[in-house]
């Protein structure tokens, strides 16, 4: 079996694991990030790139290179409650330059990292490469077996990260379990072409049935419908034709567009999960983004939390690693400053699906909202607008590049 050594091995080229590869190779480490697929594209993968994400990539000097890919530049964001449009996000408010959020494919955004990171001599991606194991001795982690291409491969390195996703096989390696919040949704995922008339940028559109997002990819809008847990048998059995109306009653603007979804091939599920590890670490192995912590598509902030995490773990674990094995207390160190943010915004993530982001919540609104209620609604909003801006885009604890790393 060949045998290759590094400083660090990451499995998953997300964009926890994109992240960290890139800022552990441009502080002059070997890293060695694996990505079971061939490609970065996949559909489920969150298109939205946080305000503290870009402020990240402008601490790495590569702002304005990704900002020159194509994408859409969102200043705020609408939401439709029962007919009623209002604007309860606006990232105009955070302080500049970073003060709007961007839309772009998420495979475009790791593609870029992947290139960027490709020119600094300590890097290497394997594509094609799943971890399946890890090398254990004594107790300590030192390294993955990995499959590819061409047969088993054993990776050995000082430090070994998982960022393999929410069904992580390295985390379950290590013996840690997350811990399982009940989520009483599905999202069922699909594209639509844009409407002849398109709208302002709409978060969502929420009635008593469900919650429809719409996110802008240039030609078409990719959507998400909420559904209840384990109801897309029950949807297709009441037939596309059914779909193609509760689509259209839910989101007006897309009833003209709703056939354009010709089968049920064309409907992908996406069951939602939200969970986290008590414990993310042990002697040479560290668990980060959703191996640590499944967020739900609530707000969209899976790809700033996991970002958020690869800058944490970054500042943490370079200076070590450039000499030898990385101590317990510096990955329990990573832990602490990660997990109060993350268990908040899941907190926010459960109650936001207690209200209204779920089938039959916005019941707890009448239809029409009455005026008292829309006046209250939009009195509030100045407020909202403020705090919705910094949770939202830059999060609970942003995190910044340690000036060494830059």
């Amino acid at each position: 079996m060949q045998a290759v050594q590094s400083s660090c091995v990451i499995a998953g080229g997300g964009p926890a694991g994109m992240m960290l590869g890139l800022i552990l190779a441009r502080a002059g480490l070997d890293v060695v990030v694996l990505e079971k697929h061939a490609d970065f594209f996949r559909d489920f993968r969150g298109d939205t790139i946080h305000p503290s994400t870009i402020t990240v990539l402008g601490e790495l000097g590569l702002r304005d290179r990704f900002l020159g890919l194509p994408h859409t530049t969102i200043h705020t964001l609408d939401a439709v409650i029962n007919g009623t449009r209002l604007h309860p996000i606006d990232f105009g408010m955070l302080p500049p330059p970073d003060d709007f959020l961007v839309m772009a494919p998420q495979w475009d955004f790791l593609d870029f990292l992947a290139e960027e990171a490709a020119a600094l001599p300590g890097f290497q991606l394997r594509m094609q490469t799943e971890a399946v194991g890890l090398i254990q001795e004594g107790g300590v982690v030192r390294g993955v077996i990995a499959r590819g291409p061409d047969g088993d491969v054993e990776l050995r390195a000082s430090l070994t990260v998982a960022a393999d996703g929410r069904d992580s096989i390295l985390r379950d390696a290590a013996g840690l379990r997350p811990r399982r919040f009940g989520v009483p949704i599905d999202v069922l995922w699909f594209r639509v072409p844009k409407p002849a008339v398109v709208p302002p940028s709409t978060l969502a559109y929420i009635d008593q049935r469900s919650m429809v997002i719409t996110i802008d990819r240039g030609e078409y809008f990719q959507t998400g419908m909420i559904i209840e847990k384990g109801g897309f048998d029950a949807l297709k059995q009441a037939g596309l034709p059914h779909f193609h109306r509760v689509l259209g009653e839910v989101a007006p603007v897309l009833a003209p567009v709703a056939d354009a979804i010709a089968s049920w091939d064309d409907v992908k599920l996406l069951s939602v999960q939200i969970n986290r590890l008590d414990r993310w670490f042990r002697s040479g192995f560290l668990a980060i983004g959703d191996a640590a912590h499944a967020m739900s598509p609530a707000f969209g902030v899976g790809v700033n939390y996991a970002v958020q995490d690869a800058v944490a773990t970054a500042n943490a674990v370079a200076a070590p690693l450039r000499s030898g094995q990385v101590d317990l207390r510096v990955l329990a160190a990573v832990q602490e400053r990660r997990l109060p943010p993350v268990a908040r915004m899941q907190r926010l993530q459960l109650s936001a699906h207690e209200f209204i982001g779920r089938p039959g919540g916005a019941a707890r609104l009448s239809d029409p909202l009455p005026a008292p209620l829309r006046g209250l609604l939009a009195a509030a909003m100045p407020v909202a607008r403020r705090v919705s801006a910094r949770v939202i885009g830059r999060g609970f604890l942003p995190e910044h590049v340690a000036p060494e790393l830059r």
